[in-house]
């Protein structure tokens, strides 16, 4: 696959991960869930930026963009903050197994960009009840 193709795999992994992530900020409580309130915004801010960066990034390319779903599958256990936070880690750990992806996909300086999302993309998972792993967005095993 070339890079051109792994960065718009990515870049359709971040469109959802807005998306989703802007819903479970509607299911959470600022006042009765502050930690998980700001994990969430603080999530979905960073997801907007590498969704971002991803469409300057296939522009410079001379690609084209996918574009967003026009909905995305969100579960319907989200009434609790352990639903929400349970989704919120199965969305970082998605994003971590692109973001590996990406990283074995690409060279130099993409493959630079895509290593510091994917550790951010592991760290971002603790705030939401995972635990560190020796090789984040590993998808075999």
């Amino acid at each position: 696959m070339s890079e051109l193709s792994a960065l718009q795999t990515a870049l359709a992994a971040e469109h959802a991960a807005v998306y989703v992530l802007g819903v479970l900020g509607g299911q959470t409580s600022q006042s009765a869930s502050p930690r998980l309130f700001a994990a969430v915004t603080d999530a979905y801010v960073v997801h907007r930026g590498l969704r971002d960066q991803l469409v300057r990034t296939i522009e410079d390319l001379g690609g084209d963009p996918v574009g967003a779903e026009v909905s995305y599958a969100v579960p319907g256990d989200l009434g609790t903050p352990e639903g929400v936070a349970r989704r919120a880690l199965r969305l970082e750990r998605d994003c971590a197994a692109t973001y590996a992806y990406l990283v074995a996909s690409t060279s130099d300086e993409l493959r630079a960009w895509a290593l510091r999302a994917l550790q951010a993309t592991a760290v971002r998972e603790l705030a939401f009840g995972g635990s560190p792993e020796d090789f984040p967005g590993r998808t075999d095993g």
